[in-house]
Parts: C-alpha cells; sequence; structure tokens
C-alpha cells in the first residue's frame, strides 16, 4: 500500500476499484489538510459561540449544498441550471404547507416523519421536470430556460394566497424535536448541518466516479459520442437533474428551519444568482469549491455592512462588494478559489523542483 505514496505531492491516478472499496478510496485520497479542516469543524462548537456555529457556518452549509446541486450538474454534466434554489425553496413551502406553521387555515400539519420526505418527493419530480425541459437546450438557452422557471415559480408563490400565502409565505417553521433533542438549537443545528453537507460531499465524490458519473462526464465532453456508442444522452442528462433537486431539497428544508420561515424573498430573482455565484467563486472543478464559495458569500453579506459603514460608505452597498469581489475571483482565476490554490501549489512545486546551484557545479545554461 505504501508504494501509492505520492513522492512529488501531486495526486496519482485513481485507483480502479468498485463497490466498498471505492468508498474507501474517496477517504484514501483525502488531503491531509482536509482531514485537519474536518477535526476542526467538530471541535469548533467547543471554543466558537452560538452565532458562529448557526448563522455563519449552519448557513454555509445550507448555501454550500444548493450550491453543491448546481456544482455537480454544471462541472460535472455541462449544464449550468438557475433552478437549484428554487428547487430548494420548493421543499422549504412543501414541508411547511404539508408540516406546521402559523398558517393554520394552510399547513396540514403532518407528523415530520411523512412530511419532510413528502416534501422531498415533490421537490425532487420539480426538479426532474424542469431539467427534462432544460436538457433539450444547450449553453445559454439552457441558463435562460431555468432563469425562466425560477421566475415563474417566484411570481407565482408571490400572487398566490391559496397555497404559498403570498407575500408573506409561512412562519414559526421549526425544526421536529427528535431522540430528545432541539435540533433547531445552536450547536444540534451546526452539527446537522454538517453531517448532511458532509454526506452530500461525499456522495457527489462517489456519484461523479460511478459508471453514472464517469458517462455523465464523457456526454458533457461529447454528448454525440456517447450517443453514438449507445447511451440515453437525455436519460442521463434528467437523472442528474433528479440527483442534484435532492441535495437542493434537503438544503431548502434546512433553510426553512434555520430562518424559522419561507417566503417568495427566498427564492427571489437575487437568491438564485447568488448560488451561481457562490459555486464560481469557490470552483466548479471539484465538489469542495461550493462550500468555500458559500463560506466566502456568508462571511461578506454577515460583515460587509459594517465594514462599509465603519468607512462611511452606505451599509446597504454591500452587494456592490460581494460583485466586486466575484468580478476579483474570475478576472484572476477563472476557476475560482480552488483555481487559485491550484496555481499557487505548481508554482510551489516548480519553486521545489528548481536546480540547487552548488560551488563548484557547471550546470548548463547558467550564467
Amino acid at each position: 500500500m505504501n508504494s501509492h505514496q505520492p513522492n512529488d505531492g501531486r495526486r496519482q491516478p485513481r485507483r480502479v476499484t468498485s463497490g466498498a472499496l471505492e468508498i474507501a478510496n474517496l477517504f484514501w485520497d483525502i488531503h491531509p489538510a482536509a482531514v485537519l479542516a474536518a477535526l476542526l469543524l467538530i471541535v469548533l462548537p467547543s471554543f466558537a459561540n452560538e452565532f458562529i456555529q448557526f448563522q455563519i457556518f449552519g448557513w454555509t452549509f445550507i448555501l454550500g449544498m444548493i450550491a453543491l446541486s448546481l456544482m455537480f450538474l454544471a462541472g460535472y454534466g455541462g449544464m449550468v441550471s438557475l433552478v437549484q434554489m428554487t428547487v430548494a425553496g420548493c421543499a422549504g413551502y412543501m414541508g411547511a404547507i404539508l408540516g406546521d406553521s402559523h398558517v393554520t387555515t394552510i399547513s396540514l400539519s403532518w407528523p415530520f416523519w411523512l412530511s419532510i420526505p413528502v416534501a422531498l418527493v415533490i421537490a425532487v419530480v420539480f426538479g426532474t421536470l424542469s431539467g427534462w425541459l432544460a436538457v433539450r437546450t444547450e449553453g445559454i438557452y439552457t441558463i435562460m430556460i431555468t432563469l425562466a422557471i425560477a421566475a415563474a415559480f417566484f411570481y407565482f408563490a408571490r400572487q398566490n394566497y391559496v397555497i404559498f400565502n403570498g407575500f408573506s409565505g409561512f412562519n414559526f417553521i421549526r425544526a421536529p424535536h427528535l431522540f430528545g433533542v432541539d435540533w433547531r438549537s445552536p450547536t444540534a443545528f451546526y452539527y446537522l448541518t454538517l453531517f448532511l453537507a458532509a454526506l452530500s460531499y461525499f456522495v457527489v465524490l462517489y456519484v461523479a466516479r460511478s459508471p453514472f458519473g464517469l458517462t455523465l462526464q464523457g456526454i458533457r465532453d461529447n454528448p454525440r459520442r456517447m450517443a453514438a456508442l449507445g447511451f440515453n444522452v437525455t436519460a442521463h442528462r434528467v437523472a442528474a437533474y433528479a440527483f442534484a433537486a435532492l441535495i437542493a431539497g434537503v438544503a431548502g428544508i434546512l433553510l426553512s428551519w434555520q430562518n424559522g420561515q419561507i417566503s417568495p424573498g427566498t427564492i427571489g430573482i437575487g437568491a438564485v444568482i447568488d448560488i451561481l455565484v457562490i459555486a464560481v467563486v469557490g470552483g466548479m472543478r471539484h465538489p469542495i469549491g461550493p462550500f468555500i464559495g458559500a463560506f466566502i458569500y456568508v462571511l461578506l453579506r454577515t460583515f460587509a455592512m459594517d465594514v462599509l459603514v465603519d468607512i462611511g460608505l452606505d451599509g446597504q452597498r454591500f452587494r456592490l462588494l460581494i460583485g466586486l469581489g466575484f468580478l476579483g475571483i474570475v478576472f484572476f482565476s477563472p476557476d475560482g478559489v480552488l483555481g487559485l490554490w491550484q496555481r499557487w501549489l505548481t508554482w510551489r512545486q516548480r519553486r521545489s523542483r528548481a536546480p540547487v546551484y552548488r560551488p563548484g557545479a557547471n550546470p548548463a545554461g547558467d550564467e
């Protein structure tokens, strides 16, 4: 096993296995820095206050999961979908409608063990149907169709008072008490979101290396060739939307629990675009990118207003600061923060391999 250890700091070719060994390889290939970060996240509640746990990291994990669903479609499938936040909102709305809220005339008060799975099924169906419409186009047309679906859902939810309660939406949405734990308490909610975010991350990694994921990447690179080889291109793309919808739906339920409410503002066009910004800033080449982008976004969204006020500017211009950060990262690294990190690693490796001058030596080309 030691023969597989890298000796130059570069990732070695992936070992071709299947089944349980493939799952083991997911953990084998984890960078030591990632292990250190994971341990830090596990013990974070021991030294971080409740605001950091609940608002900063809880929100980061939730937005990261929604952006992860977009990254899966765009990075592995070549399909940029702007409907992922809408799918998350659909799950949140269905959880409020089927479960408990302050709108007793609409909410059905089903038990959580029934309302949550049904809400996720509805969200997956909605995401699948959206994908079925979107996969028949490519490029900018896919973006426009998914944006149109997101806008239509937003305006319908804002104007419909029979099902979605219009502009007000639903308030007093509470996470269930299970195993004697209030899952909306800061520490419990932090660990819940951390677990589900980590689960989503590893599931995406596993699916990307599975036959389905490899086929999806082949379709991304050359759909005509994959169709000629006998693969159903449309079916694989629609299935990818269904899988991404499940991840976004779980995040949508968590988001409604964190906010304690769901309203049209949650799924507005601005929120839809924010998910795209998060995914692009973090990087589309690896599932960890969306979580990095979400962390940067949450920090800016939480503290940028105070920073602007401190320097004498209008605090409402925090979106300008977010936009400038987005443009800066994309300008210097189209692959996002992960691209900057990879460029730094490449520079470091090249520097470490540079020839070292020794007295008395006469290396070729040395002046």
